[in-house]
């Protein structure tokens, strides 16, 4: 039997798509026919293929712990060598295993969806598990076809593996892809489920807290997903940062911000039945982004150091996701009545698709037509006859040309579309929707509209120029690397402006809001703000926290000192947006606490109390109705993301210095003194470990010694890898790399960064973590008792995020690293001065063999070539504008960190900006069109003529109360007290609809 493993672990996959094609099959008979013996024998099918994935997990890592070198996958990332954990952790190291484990991953949410659903939402469930089982269907035939980790090697087993690259083998490879992972696939239950929605007609809000708590659960492994690569990045790559903008990291964060924006946008849905067509879309394109970032990553379109290697793989991917839109395309348009609330007619059916798609085909051919006019590309090469700036005149002029035809043509696509075809087939329909309409700008819901707007915006700025490689390679036939200093430029404005909305959303009510409420509710907020702003320009910079820190322009002309101007003012901007978001976050729940005191729903026991702050407030937040724990848990989770953006204005104010230390000889840091006390070698099986040991002392107080190390592994001698060592404190952490260290003089270099506040965006994500556990708790039965509420909520909430907590916590001792992990910095580079280090930085490194890295970053033998000759200039006097021409010249535009801002280079940002600019006009038009008008205040109690929506909330004209006990009491006691406050009768309507719910 074991001669034939590998044949049985192939067997394995194919069995997984059988069981998977059956329980599709069933699923398709369940939703035609409605039969319940039909489901549940897709039930079964669906337990049963998650059992054979788990069996096919297990073969695997059975293959790995016993050296199973037939298989070559087992080959090539292990050897006999390797310790347990990272035989287990090497199963997700390549391709082909890590297909397997997101298979796996896939397989136990699939289980525990079936699981919970049980014989809830019977209409829902066949589409579910369909889609699902689809998914998975995926995955086999990728694996079966393409990246089969149970493959075996032509030239048979071998005595010995290749091993897994000792760079890989560190902490952070056991737990961050697999965090990532959770959230990625996590996005597939979701999204099932609004396709299950789509199919069946039921798109209300049913299918929406149905999948609550997974769509809860994959926005927060994938932020913690994010927050370990930060980690991972500034504890293991040793270049002093968290967040390089590599096109891996953008895969992962994309999706981040598009669920983050359903997730808001949702609420519309929930609370007014408005914005379907687009909840709908945002969780068809969070799952398409996931599959999407996936391509990315393995495909090798892009040079990252995270990216596999080039493979074919990267076809299949491109023709699930053309299925994949092809399917929620036609879904969204079949389904377009009822999203819209028109009358459900196959006319209006058969005209909504075929609008559709004549208008996406005409498109389509706009653009292919549009390719084929301005002429041929131009790259760049040194024999060519033409100068730099010629070849980019006439790009930019082709290019130009291009963008008209494909304009015009794209405008006459979506009139013939529109105005010929759908007018046509929709003649005699009558086509008024009775969704709710928004009625006034002064509303939650616009808000919440901007913050989509805000959050899409960034992603796209984001998805641009992740892309813009693959775009300039296709269209000018030079693949262009866009590096982190043009993220940081063009990005900052966006993410403030989120952030501000992040707060601002919240003192808006739903519906409409008074001016005299909203400047209420405003005032304290605004004036906490200018105060701390007045402040911090006053006194920042004595504390070294300077509110102003200008640096080099990304581009010459008006638009960099433009963008150079802005990002000046961004440490007080963002410190200021702070503290203006933890004063409405204290603000709201100061006015919770008031109106429980005054409604007397405050229950929580005082001895919780007794017990210091945090238990009673955890009792007071699991205890509220569901849809204040909802929002009250939201409010934490905004809390946890003031103090990550508190890190990260940190970054500002960060300090580089580098020196060479004799053993004995000090150097001062700001504050801190280094004491180099002189280098120690350890030894074990698998490296060798030269260390620097380093006595940090701050006003003649030794606060401890770091031991910053180069580690020189037996596989790959040549390749030694850089450990960092970190002192960790709130207000800064103190982070040293060494360089090298000369074997006879003891010479050591040394290169230290004091980065302040990075220890707040981890705090802040167990922040973030906690309050997605309030979010997530469950619904509590009535007629259960108090003490078994608790416990039984407890228990669920601990039993689904404690993973999330443990990933979370897991990285936390990390301090003074001396053995176990490594990084895949395999070098360090030495910048000696301020404009070595602007140059190194604007210059990527050109030698073909490393994921061109900038010069500032790559320890390659090349890149310290380049960066001598590169000294040699600098030190005659060659100006930094003509290195970087020189440069280019030799190399081409890809060898530049930040495309030039000339000739069409210039859509990197252009583009993404009139789409942006495109989609606020676009929204300006929807507001002008559908804003209903304001409703008509009765005379009698107040009360409103219009009766759409019953649920009022804070901020909000009152509306008829339903006749329920409880709400009797809680308006007859607000009654009683109303003239005391202006917030009374936004309480009383809050308390209201939490007891309503």
């Amino acid at each position: 039997m074991w001669q034939s493993f590998p044949l049985f672990g192939s067997s394995l996959l194919l069995c997984v798509m059988l069981a998977a094609a059956y329980t599709f099959a069933v699923s398709v008979v369940a939703h035609r026919k409605g039969t319940m013996r039909a489901l549940q024998s897709a039930r079964f099918g669906a337990y049963g293929t998650v059992a054979l994935i788990a069996v096919a997990v297990v073969c695997l890592a059975y293959a790995f712990v016993s050296h199973d070198f037939r298989l070559r996958y087992v080959a090539h990332y292990s050897d006999r060598g390797m310790p347990t954990i990272f035989l287990f952790t090497a199963l997700w190291g390549g391709q082909d295993g890590s297909l397997l484990w997101w298979l796996f991953l896939l397989s136990l949410y699939i289980g525990v969806c079936v699981f919970t659903l049980g014989k809830k939402h019977l209409e829902l469930q066949p589409s579910i598990i369909a889609t699902l089982m689809s998914v998975v269907m995926f995955f086999c035939i990728l694996m079966a076809f393409a990246a089969n980790p149970f493959s075996t090697s032509v030239a048979g087993a071998r005595n010995d593996g290749e091993g897994l690259n000792p760079l890989l083998q560190n902490f952070y490879m056991i737990i961050h892809p697999p965090s990532l992972y959770i959230g990625f696939v996590g996005c597939t239950i979701p999204f099932a489920f609004c396709v299950a929605a789509l199919v069946t007609g039921r798109l209300g809000d049913e299918w929406i807290k149905a999948c609550r708590k997974f769509t809860l659960f994959a926005w927060l492994f994938l932020g913690i997903g994010n927050t370990l690569g930060m980690l991972w990045a500034y504890e293991e790559l040793g270049w002093g940062g968290y967040w390089a903008w590599d096109p891996v990291e953008n895969a992962a964060f994309m999706p981040f911000l598009v669920i983050s924006a359903f997730v808001h946008s949702v609420m519309i849905q929930e609370r007014r039945g408005m914005f379907k067509v687009w909840n709908v879309f945002l969780i068809c394109f969070t799952f398409f982004m996931t599959i999407f970032g996936t391509f990315l990553t393995r495909s090798g379109t892009i040079a990252s150091v995270h990216s596999f290697a080039q493979s074919s793989i990267g076809t299949y991917f491109v023709w699930f996701l053309v299925l994949v839109a092809a399917f929620c395309f036609t879904l969204i348009m079949y389904r377009w009545p009822e999203l819209r609330d028109l009358p459900p007619s196959a006319q209006l059916r058969g005209a909504a698709i075929a609008t559709g798609w004549t208008m996406l085909g005409l498109l389509v051919a706009s653009y292919f037509i549009a390719t084929k006019v301005g002429g041929p590309a131009l790259s760049h090469s040194p024999a060519d006859a033409m100068t730099q700036e010629a070849m980019s005149a006439y790009n930019l002029k082709r290019t130009l040309i291009k963008v008209v035809v494909f304009s015009l043509l794209a405008g006459g696509a979506v009139y013939a579309a529109l105005e010929l075809l759908h007018r046509r087939l929709t003649h005699g329909l009558k086509l008024v929707s009775t969704l709710p309409r928004l009625e006034s700008i002064w509303s939650r819901e616009f808000t919440f509209m901007l913050n989509n707007w805000g959050l899409l915006s960034f992603m796209l700025f984001v998805l641009a120029a992740t892309t813009f490689p693959m775009v300039s390679e296709a269209m000018w036939k030079e693949k262009v690397t866009v590096g982190p200093p043009y993220y940081n430029a063009w990005v900052q404005p966006i993410g403030l402006v989120i952030f501000f909305l992040m707060g601002a959303g919240t003192l808006f009510g739903w519906k409409k809001t008074s001016d005299d409420l909203l400047k209420k509710n405003a005032l304290k907020p605004i004036l906490a703000t200018v105060v701390f702003a007045v402040l911090h320009l006053a006194v920042g910079k004595s504390i070294g926290y300077p509110a102003v820190v200008v640096s080099e322009p990304i581009y010459d002309g008006a638009l960099g000192a433009g963008l150079r101007a802005f990002n000046a003012i961004t440490p007080v901007l963002s410190l200021s947006l702070c503290v203006f978001n933890t004063a409405i976050i204290v603000q709201e729940f100061a006015l919770l606490y008031i109106a429980r005191a005054r409604s007397g729903a405050n229950d929580t026991p005082k001895v919780l109390y007794y017990l210091g702050l945090l238990p009673g407030f955890v009792y007071t937040m699991v205890t509220l109705p569901p849809t204040s724990r909802r929002r009250y848990g939201g409010y934490i989770v905004h809390f946890g993301i003031v103090l990550m953006f508190l890190g990260f204005t940190g970054k500002s104010w960060t300090i580089d210095k580098e020196a060479s230390l004799a053993p004995g000889q000090t150097m001062e840091v700001q504050r801190l003194t280094l004491t180099y006390k002189g280098p120690r070698m350890e030894v074990d099986t698998e490296k060798r470990m030269v260390f620097a040991d380093i006595r940090v002392s701050e006003n003649g107080k030794e606060l401890g010694v770091l031991n910053p190390a180069k580690f020189i592994y037996k596989k790959m001698p040549e390749s030694p890898t850089t450990e960092v060592a970190m002192l960790h404190s709130i207000r800064d952490d103190l982070y040293i790399v060494v360089g090298s260290i000369n074997p006879q003089s003891k010479l050591a270099s040394l290169q230290v960064h004091i980065n302040p506040l990075v220890g707040w965006i981890w705090i802040g994500c167990l922040v973030l973590i906690f309050g997605s556990f309030i979010c997530m708790w469950p619904e509590l039965q009535e007629n259960e008792s108090r003490a078994w509420r608790f416990a039984r909520g407890t228990a669920a909430v601990t039993a689904s995020i404690l993973l999330g907590l443990i990933l979370a916590l897991m990285p936390s001792p990390a301090f003074a690293q001396s053995g176990g992990a490594s990084s895949l910095h395999s070098g360090t580079v030495k910048i000696e001065n301020e404009k070595e280090k602007e140059i190194f930085g604007a210059l990527r490194c050109m030698c073909g063999t490393c994921a061109r890295d900038l010069l500032s970053t790559c320890g390659c033998g090349e890149a310290d070539e380049m960066r001598e000759k590169l000294r040699e200039k600098i030190a005659a006097g060659v100006s930094k504008e003509q290195i970087v021409a020189e440069y280019s010249a030799q190399f081409g535009v890809a060898s530049l960190a930040i495309p030039p801002n000339s000739g069409a280079m210039k859509a990197i940002y252009v583009v993404p900006l009139t789409v942006i600019a495109g989609g606020a006009i676009g929204l300006g038009l929807m507001i002008k069109r559908f804003r209903a008008p304001l409703p008509v205040l009765s005379t009698d109690a107040g009360e409103l003529a219009s009766s759409d929506d019953t649920k009022s909330d804070e901020g909000t004209t009152k509306s008829k109360p339903k006749k329920s006990e409880a709400s009797a009491n809680v308006k007859s006691a607000a009654k009683a007290k109303k003239g005391n406050d202006d917030y009374d009768s936004r309480l009383d309507d809050e308390l209201k609809d939490l007891d309503d719910a």
